[in-house]
């Protein structure tokens, strides 16, 4: 109850600072009259604004980009100082060299824009190099588990398409962050439990039990090598700037500074040390990707996510599915309301599993899973009882322009007990013109222990375990080729207007966990904070995406706030149900938008996971 009430008083005193909107000249807008009505009563308040709201998972990751809408900066601007700052501070869950997948919205350009984030495997990884070693999976820890590290390049991108700000401005606080910030309990406990994973690898113990010890809660925690590759980085950014006074060129050679300087060496070398296959060749070579984002309309509202080397696209299917079969209809809490929103999930989640891979290795039929033909086919198989068996459909005939070239490729589980996947982190931001920010950041976690390259004080990606060694999956790992990945920013419109920006942790749950809020908001018009601290269900029937792939066919985790006579109707349909508590499902969504009615801001953090979220 402790921790509880410490998040009440936090969200009092973030709700006291937004009231005092004077100290930033702020004027309240001058509302229409009408009939009051008692605001429901959520743990947290809805933050209100017209400036700017920076929505993430912790308070240092949330003041960092609030600094820089200070500083003139705008949302994009904003997300990328706050994913940096998030790799300094949020190291259970992410690092700087994991991934940063990144949806915008410019306002001024009205388009929606992706930037993959996700680095692919290094050259030289292939099935047979893992079978050589006899491994039945590709590992999540260590120099093998990492993809080529993208968050520097991804947030570089988002800058050039989008930012106002250079490399060198946006760092700053992340090299605060880096030269010292206090230890919170959560992360602690993390070093804890991870201690003696993490210690097995040289520069992972000197770089986070440097004397053998973990830091206390309040203890000033330093990371001096990732302050030195953060400043070297920001001093390649103001070089060129100097040389230059141009604003691209100055991010790029910040960039490069990573990428093709002696980081990348050090990266590289440390790596294959130990026992992995990265080269400086694979770092100064890679280049993420700015493309089109995939979309559907959803009830009138347009929303988008990430490209199929990610899960992204299986939210949409499940959308489509949900409209077909008249969600809407339905009253949430209820059990036709779980036991349809939860049937769409499966359906469209082994549809993920079946199809869905990096497209510049794979051909898919994505325009057939994304049409409204295809997902009203899926809704008729959406029974009265509970599915415990994995139904793939058949998308190809809904999309004339792909052929089918083989089997179509079920997951099997491996019988292997494996570490439980680590986790990610959410960043999301709207600034007063409506550009919005929609990042989620993951990789380069502590659980199961950090793998740190060299001297660099860059803890490696994880994401490798998410590709298959099944020479049958789409998934398949190569050389070059991007795992399709769980991380899954959300961007919505309505009527072509910036509506909403969303995101969460989670691994496989991100999507349907973000699927809850949105059903509350776009089918009911929930207000947004109260949306997300409603109840929550959760599938777990579809084969994962990490390690051993691992299903359990017809169970639903549920929190105990679910009304019990919806529950034991649920059981009495075939869900196999794990009731959790009150708050417990794993996820922490953070959601930022624009208030359709009055074109002010607004935005929420769960009480799950600790989130946060602050502005004016």
């Amino acid at each position: 109850m402790g921790d509880l009430r410490s998040r009440i008083v936090l969200g009092g005193v973030a709700t006291m600072a937004m009231l005092a909107g004077g100290a930033f000249g702020q004027t309240a807008p001058v509302e229409p009259t009408r009939v009051e009505t008692k605001s429901p009563t959520t743990m947290r308040p809805e933050i209100r604004g017209t400036f700017g709201i920076v929505a993430a998972g912790r308070v240092y990751t949330v003041a960092a980009g609030t600094q820089m809408l200070t500083q003139g900066g705008n949302a994009i601007d904003a997300g990328v100082a706050s994913v940096f700052a998030a790799s300094v501070t949020e190291i259970s869950h992410f690092g700087l060299g994991g991934e940063a997948p990144v949806l915008i919205y410019n306002a001024k350009t009205r388009k929606v824009i992706a930037i993959s984030g996700q680095g692919p495997a290094p050259a030289k990884a292939n099935p047979q190099l893992f079978r050589d070693k006899k491994m039945t999976m590709v590992p999540g820890n260590g120099p093998l588990g990492g993809t080529l590290p993208a968050v520097v390049d991804s947030l570089a991108l988002a800058l050039e398409n989008g930012g106002t700000m250079r490399l060198e401005q946006v760092l700053q606080p992340a090299i605060a962050y880096a030269d010292g910030f206090a230890m919170y309990a959560f992360l602690r406990d993390f070093f804890v439990s991870e201690q003696k994973k993490t210690e097995q690898w040289e520069w992972s113990k000197r770089t986070y039990y440097p004397d053998g010890k973990i830091p206390a809660v309040g203890e000033i925690f330093r990371q001096p090598n990732l302050a030195k590759t953060l400043r070297t980085i920001a001093a390649a950014d103001h070089a060129a700037f100097e040389a230059t006074h141009d604003r691209i060129k100055a991010i790029e050679a910040g960039r490069d500074a990573f990428y093709k300087g002696e980081i990348a060496h050090h990266i590289a070398d440390a790596d294959q040390k130990d026992g992995g296959v990265m080269t400086y060749d694979d770092l100064s070579h890679y280049r993420g990707e700015v493309g089109e984002p995939t979309t559907t309309k959803f009830y009138g509202y347009d929303v988008y996510k990430t490209g199929p080397w990610s899960q992204g696209p299986a939210l949409l299917e499940a959308l489509n599915i949900l409209e077909a079969a008249h969600i809407k209809e339905m009253k949430p809490d209820t059990a036709p309301y779980i036991h349809t929103a939860t049937e769409a999930i499966n359906l469209a989640f082994d549809d993920r599993n079946a199809y869905f891979g990096d497209p510049r290795f794979v051909k898919m039929p994505l325009a057939g899973l994304l049409s409204k033909a295809y997902a009203a086919d899926r809704a008729k198989q959406i029974l009265p009882e509970a599915s415990v068996t994995h139904r793939v459909g058949d998308p190809y005939a809904f999309d004339p322009s792909v052929k089918r070239t083989g089997p179509t490729y079920v997951p099997h589980a491996i019988p292997v007990t494996g570490e439980k996947p680590g986790d990610t982190t959410s960043v999301q931001v709207v600034d007063k013109d409506g550009n919005l920010f929609s990042a989620t950041p993951s990789s380069g976690w502590i659980l199961g222990g950090a793998y740190i390259a060299g001297d660099t004080g860059v803890p490696l990606s994880n994401r490798m375990t998410v590709f298959d060694l099944d020479d049958n999956s789409p998934n398949v790992v190569a050389g070059g080729k991007r795992p399709r990945t769980t991380l899954t920013p959300t961007v919505v419109l309505k009527d072509g207007k910036p509506f909403l920006a969303i995101g969460t942790p989670g691994g496989d749950n991100q999507e349907q966990q973000i699927l809850n809020v949105l059903l509350r908001v776009l089918c009911y018009d929930t207000p947004l904070q109260l949306a997300i601290e409603q109840p929550r269900f959760n599938s777990l029937h579809f084969h994962s995406s990490f390690a051993e792939h691992q299903d359990e066919p017809g169970v639903l985790e549920i929190e105990d706030r679910v009304p019990a006579d919806v529950r034991a109707q649920l059981t009495s349909e075939g869900h196999k149900l794990k009731v959790l508590g009150p708050y417990a499902m794993s996820t922490g969504i953070v959601a930022v938008g624009v208030d359709p009615t009055y074109g002010t801001l607004r935005g929420g953090a769960d009480v799950r996971r600790e989130r946060y979220a602050f502005g004016w």
